[in-house]
């Protein structure tokens, strides 16, 4: 009994506001057994006279317990101890008269159903099952919420045996649905429905039959929403989103009752946002399916704009020094987010003609807020309606610039907005067409000395302009351009001096950044003009809130020395080396959100790339804290609806839905400027081969670690590409050294191209793997990884041919439309580069091992023939032949084995409609003369005169003319 009290006393101090008395509870809680926790945790549940909260704090940790430690404890205990919880678990369900801990004791109770589900799909509690199906039809309201409850949140409790199950289970949530008598009942039931989809969402006949549940799903949202409860929308947001198929016989209803519900002011932001989320989401998993109703599409773009309108008065605004982040709950920003994504999901061609009338009558409107919102649409829809805008390109251009002088310093800062997002959308065309109008606009819209706001939203227009503007076209407008910038900085200097505001100076100096990378070499007759002033920034620029200023001022040192080159640069090198070295020393103290140590890790890559082989010298001081950045390791978790309830997006955390209730989190603070990092030292290998070579051993085993990392793609990209150049700077070493450094990563790549999702990054590791082979060259793979890789790269041919089949299907589908095809024709582009990365790895290993790799190929052989056949796609028997083409030149005469496989083919191809086919026929003839041997002579000798024959009758060309 003393020992419960100490434990009741504990999990009071688990829930102090003190955070030393927390953390030490913490600590002691840990040292508890497993099997001692339990027994004190279910005792506190279960103890009538403990307090409401530590009764809460205990059944939270033992869910928690049964979720994280399953494995460790629950087998372990007597069969004895394991029934006395789940009777305990269940007489708790039943007893408990506070609906707050009986709903947690449920969720308990799901859990451990959860791990008791075998390999085999058999609930090892059957008791469960049973509680359910006595609870669900009880005249006990709290105890038919409790069966709702553990259902909802574990769908999947009737294992293997829920296809038995199936019309009881469809019945009991019917029943519960259609409960006239208890309106939370009704909520339940539904959001218990939609849980029971979700999680069996590629099971099509089971979409199919509780389609009818629909309906009643649709009217909880309904009733619910009013109530106050968004709870039943949510999951019709997470169905739109993993099972939009089930939405189909009723998606008429779905898109009303979201229009209705959007539409409804009475009702909250969020709640109106929720609905709209429902049709935007549908616009990205399900648009074919949407597109057939173009009527109500057309209705929800008013509500989005509606949204954007929704904007405050704020007499400050304008003067503001500090960006504040965008407030993503703001029906603004919810509603240009929408509308960004809709345009995207649909297609121009729906969209355009649907929103054009109604940003022009806004943009008449007499109310800035109107004309703020039209602005910012028409920024918003530049990327999904890009092909139906360029056509009008003109005449959108010659509006948005008149508002650059509008009376209302919101609406020039939306125009400056749009300028600069349709700079980025249609570049390099809307450079080439409106260079001298833009350029004026933005220049004279920099000169708002009154709205600081405005004026640093038109230099950040300016660098959107200029980062894809063509060299050509921006030298005529360089005085003009460097004139301004620097006279705006000069007076911005001294405003800061003056006092300390600095906004418009951070985008003016990224400004000038920005035209220098552009205009390069031309830039060196104002080098002088910028550079004092530069260094003078960096150098007093020291307090916290200028490091934003400080770091965008070393980017800006570092790409105009860049641009105008080594010899004019190199009299201030030594300088501004002084200068970054110092930052550097400091850069121990300085926080992990600081943002000068991205743009720090960057300007040293490009004064390495300014200073070539002089740069090694600062190794030493570099590498230890770009090392330091490019370790980072994200925070990752596991958890559950309830842990969700408490962690939010907000905190830096992205989540990816598992199912069941659980979900995938990744904390992503810092991992950009590991990205960062990791492409700086790809750089550094690049820059400096053998100069890097001490550091190549640190380096490699961070980056065969960043291979399969939980991180941003282009962590992975990075570690991709420098695997080749490390294995480059390595040589200097010698063989036996270079030779343990390609053992360290060549397994780490073999299964990164077996495992990596992102077929972009994957391509990379691909080619990477291939450049390595290549470097290494024969007796570099061991029978292992011989045989993993024929496994892998079998698999990525036959998944190629299952994509084609998949494809294929999806244009028989009744939504099939133009849209989808394109889309389908992306799909395949995506695939063909895949299969020209598997051409790279074979021709590295024939080039390699030569005919010794012949008898490992042949697990290949069939799969590449199939390549060639004359139904498949020319890019396919392009391919095809490219690889027999490397069979032929690297494994001759040996090859003449397979030759009843390529050699039809081949000669028939040389007439094929396709440039690039014929091309890879005739380099394969051309390797069968030059490298195949007297068995390849009589095919080559008749292939010649056929050739001559056809091109003298039929005018063909030689592929090469």
């Amino acid at each position: 009994m003393a020992e419960q009290q100490q434990f009741y006393l504990l999990l009071g101090n688990l829930m102090s506001p003190d955070n030393n008395v927390r953390k030490q509870s913490e600590e002691t809680y840990d040292t508890i057994p497993g099997q001692n926790k339990i027994t004190f945790l279910l005792q506190a549940i279960r103890d009538a006279a403990a307090a409401e909260e530590v009764k809460q704090m205990a059944a939270v940790l033992l869910r928690r317990l049964l979720s994280s430690s399953f494995e460790e404890i629950y087998p372990s205990l007597t069969i004895e101890m394991q029934t006395a919880i789940k009777t305990e678990l269940l007489t708790s369900i039943q007893q408990e008269t506070s609906p707050n801990i009986r709903k947690k004791v449920c969720d308990i109770a799901a859990e451990l159903s959860r791990n008791l589900i075998d390999d085999d799909g058999n609930n090892q509690w059957p008791e469960v099952l049973k509680f359910l199906f006595d609870s669900v039809n009880s005249d006990n309201v709290g105890l038919r919420e409790a069966a709702l409850h553990i259902f909802w949140n574990f769908p999947g409790i009737f294992g293997n045996q829920q296809q038995h199950y199936m019309e009881v289970i469809k019945r009991m949530l019917v029943q519960c649905m259609q409960d006239q008598a208890n309106p939370q009942i009704r909520t339940l039931a539904a959001r218990a429905a939609a849980s029971f989809v979700l999680s069996n969402e590629s099971n099509t006949a089971l979409l199919k039959h509780f389609a009818d549940l629909l309906p009643g799903i649709l009217q909880a949202i309904n009733e619910s929403c009013y109530q106050g409860d968004d709870s039943v929308l949510k999951s019709l947001v997470e169905i739109a989103d993993t099972a939009p198929k089930y939405l189909r016989p009723n998606l008429e209803a779905t898109l009303q009752l979201c229009l209705k519900l959007c539409a409804d002011t009475n009702l909250t932001n969020m709640q109106r946002q929720l609905a709209l989320e429902v049709i935007v989401t549908l616009s990205e998993t399900a648009a074919a399916m949407l597109r057939k109703h173009t009527t109500i599409v057309a209705q929800s773009v008013p509500q989005m704009l509606a949204m954007m309108v929704d904007l405050e008065d704020d007499d400050e605004w304008a003067m503001a020094d500090e960006l504040e982040d965008d407030d993503f709950d703001s029906n603004a920003v919810a509603g240009e987010s929408a509308l960004d994504r809709i345009a995207c999901g649909l297609g121009g061609k729906i969209i355009l003609p649907m929103i054009k009338q109604h940003i022009m009558q806004m943009l008449q409107n007499p109310d800035w807020k109107y004309r703020h919102a039209g602005l910012m649409a028409l920024s918003a829809i530049g990327e999904g309606c890009h092909q139906q805008m360029e056509a009008i390109l003109q005449e959108i251009v010659s509006f948005v610039l008149l508002f650059c002088s509008d009376p209302h310093p919101r609406v020039r800062y939306a125009a400056c907005n749009a300028i600069g997002q349709m700079a980025t959308d249609f570049a390099p065309t809307f450079q080439k067409k409106f260079h001298d109008k833009v350029i004026s606009a933005l220049l004279q819209t920099m000169e708002d000395q009154s709205n600081p706001r405005v004026q640093a939203h038109a230099a950040a227009a300016l660098i959107n302009f200029t980062e894809d503007c063509p060299k050509s076209l921006l030298i005529p407008y360089l005085d003009s351009l460097v004139q301004h910038l620097h006279v705006i900085m000069v007076a911005k200097l001294q405003e800061l001096i003056q006092k300390g505001t600095k906004l418009v100076l951070e985008q003016v100096v990224t400004s000038i950044a920005s035209v220098a990378d552009t205009a390069e070499e031309k830039f060196v007759p104002y080098y002088d003009l910028f550079m004092p002033s530069l260094k003078h920034i960096v150098e007093n620029a020291v307090q916290k809130e200028l490091r934003l200023l400080r770091g965008k001022t070393i980017e800006c040192i570092s790409l105009i020395g860049l641009a105008v080159g080594k010899e004019k640069f190199m009299p201030d090198a030594s300088a501004v080396m002084q200068l970054l070295l110092k930052t550097q020393t400091d850069f121990n103290d300085l926080e992990d959100d600081d943002p000068q140590i991205s743009y720090m890790i960057s300007a040293w890559a490009r004064m390495c790339k300014i200073l070539g082989k002089e740069f090694q010298q600062y190794l030493p001081v570099v590498m230890g804290p770009l090392m330091k950045t490019a370790s980072i390791k994200p925070e990752v978790a596991l958890l559950d609806t309830q842990d969700m309830e408490n962690i939010s997006e907000d905190d830096g955390w992205e989540f990816v839905n598992l199912g069941d209730q659980q979900s995938f989190g990744i904390k992503t603070a810092g991992l950009e400027e590991k990205a960062t990092a990791c492409q700086m030292l790809v750089c550094y290998a690049k820059e400096l081969k053998e100069g890097f070579v001490e550091y190549t051993e640190q380096v490699v085993k961070l980056m065969v670690f960043g291979l399969v990392s939980l991180t941003v793609s282009r962590v992975r990209v990075a570690a991709a590409e420098s695997m080749p150049l490390l294995l480059e700077c390595a040589r200097v070493r010698g063989p036996e050294y270079l030779t343990q450094m390609w053992h360290f990563m060549c397994d780490a790549l073999i299964k990164a191209i077996g495992t990596e999702p992102d077929s972009d990054v994957l391509s990379e590791i691909m080619h990477a793997f291939a450049k390595c082979v290549e470097l290494m060259g024969d007796g570099c793979l061991n029978n292992e990884h011989f045989e993993e890789l024929g496994g892998i790269l079998k698999g990525k041919l036959e998944e190629h041919f299952k994509n084609q089949e998949l494809r294929q299907a999806k244009r028989q589908d009744e939504d099939y439309d133009e849209q989808v095809e394109e889309t389908l024709q992306d799909e395949d582009e995506n695939d063909v580069y895949i299969l020209t990365k598997v051409s790279d790895i074979l021709h590295s290993v024939f080039s390699s091992y030569k005919e010794k790799v012949l008898p490992w190929f042949e697990q290949l052989l069939q799969l590449i023939v199939q390549l060639i056949c004359p139904n498949r796609p020319w890019a396919d028997r392009q391919w095809g032949l490219c690889i027999f083409d490397d069979v032929v030149e690297h494994c001759s005469p040996s090859s003449f084995k397979y030759a009843e496989y390529f050699l039809r083919p081949m000669l028939q191809s040389l007439c094929d409609s396709s440039p690039e086919v014929r091309q890879a026929a005739a380099y394969g003839v051309g390797v069968m003369a030059q490298y195949g041997g007297e068995n390849y002579r009589p095919f080559c000798t008749g292939t010649m005169r056929l050739w001559l024959w056809k091109r003298s009758t039929l005018g063909l060309k030689f592929p090469c003319q």
